[in-house]
């Protein structure tokens, strides 16, 4: 692992209102990694992950909007999916930049 980020869903507007993500709807996440510096051999891959939950490494997360996540109850942990959409209505991807200025 060369680098390990957590972006919580609830901030994807604003640090400041967290808002909720609805069941069964698309949202436009953009997030730019604070990571730098790796040297990737040719014909190294790179992996994403996207989860919605890192416990036991990081905090439980309820699946469900609460105000403060350390303060839920039981009830409000609950089973979530995720999926990554990727068409022409819904297009995904992940951009890096190499030295020289190009992006790929």
């Amino acid at each position: 692992m060369i680098s390990d980020e957590i972006f919580r869903g609830r901030y994807r507007n604003s640090y400041e209102k967290p808002e909720a993500i609805r069941a069964r709807r698309n949202y436009p996440f953009h997030n730019r990694s604070a990571y730098r510096g790796s040297r990737l051999q040719k014909g190294h891959r790179i992996m994403v992950q996207v989860q919605s939950t890192w416990f036991p490494l990081y905090d439980r997360n309820p699946q469900k909007f609460v105000p403060n996540i350390f303060e839920a109850k039981e009830s409000d942990y609950q089973k979530a999916t995720e999926k990554i959409y990727r068409s022409q209505k819904y297009p995904s991807r992940v951009e890096i930049s190499v030295p020289g200025g190009a992006t790929h």
